[in-house]
């Protein structure tokens, strides 16, 4: 039996980034969708259109993602 390790190192190599990449997106939806805490240390506020924009776009890139992910092993 013979093992290429080059080719198992490079899986482990793109895996790796690949799921780094998948979870910072997932918390930039994260961070993009929470309340901020009101600078008088009142009430909360709720997030501008532009970060829940960008949330959902973090959002949205993470589900292609995993679709994606889906698509190459069930493919035939």
């Amino acid at each position: 039996m013979h093992i290429d390790w080059a080719a198992l190192g490079q899986v482990f190599g793109v895996t790796l980034v690949v799921t780094v990449g998948i979870v910072g997106l997932f918390t930039v939806g994260i961070v993009g969708t929470s309340r901020k805490p009101a600078a008088d240390g009142g009430a909360t506020t709720a997030p501008g259109t532009g970060a829940r924009a960008g949330a959902l776009a973090a959002f949205a890139l993470c589900a292609v993602a995993v679709t994606y992910g889906i698509y190459l092993i069930v493919a035939t």
